[in-house]
């Protein structure tokens, strides 16, 4: 399943008294099998994360705990998704750039990508990016 835009993705909520439950997998929710998983906290107040874009790799973020908003950017557009629910998550395509801010105290950021981590795949360059963006 190839998505070309930036999407919400809902996740499986199972109810339990004793507490809830959601998880993802591949392909039933994602649309990559996963490489990779890190996730960003303790992040002081106005801080900004990100601030790139990737050539290929795509990624998939969830607000574990806490808040923040992830800013996209197409080469022309930004586009802002507020995520604070850990039943729903972000997919994002390659070659969009992102940022993440507004991070709530102590808000957990999980990111799971379809590649391990390569430094040429980063463009860092917002000026490039749009040079590149514009050439797909």
């Amino acid at each position: 399943m190839m998505i070309n835009n930036p999407k919400i993705i809902e996740l499986p909520k199972i109810l339990d008294k004793r507490g809830n439950l959601s998880f993802f997998e591949f392909p039933n929710q994602l649309p990559f099998d996963i490489a990779r998983t890190y996730w960003i906290y303790d992040v002081p107040g106005g801080e900004i994360r990100g601030s790139h874009a990737f050539r290929e790799q795509q990624e998939f973020i969830i607000a574990l705990s806490g808040s923040f908003d992830v800013v996209l950017n197409d080469g022309q557009v930004d586009k802002k998704f507020s995520l604070n629910r850990s039943y729903s998550g972000l997919y994002i395509p390659k070659m969009y750039w992102r940022r993440l801010e507004n991070f709530s105290t102590n808000s957990l950021a999980l990111i799971v990508s379809d590649r391990l981590y390569n430094e040429s795949d980063y463009i860092r360059d917002y000026e490039q990016f749009k040079l590149l963006k514009n050439e797909i």
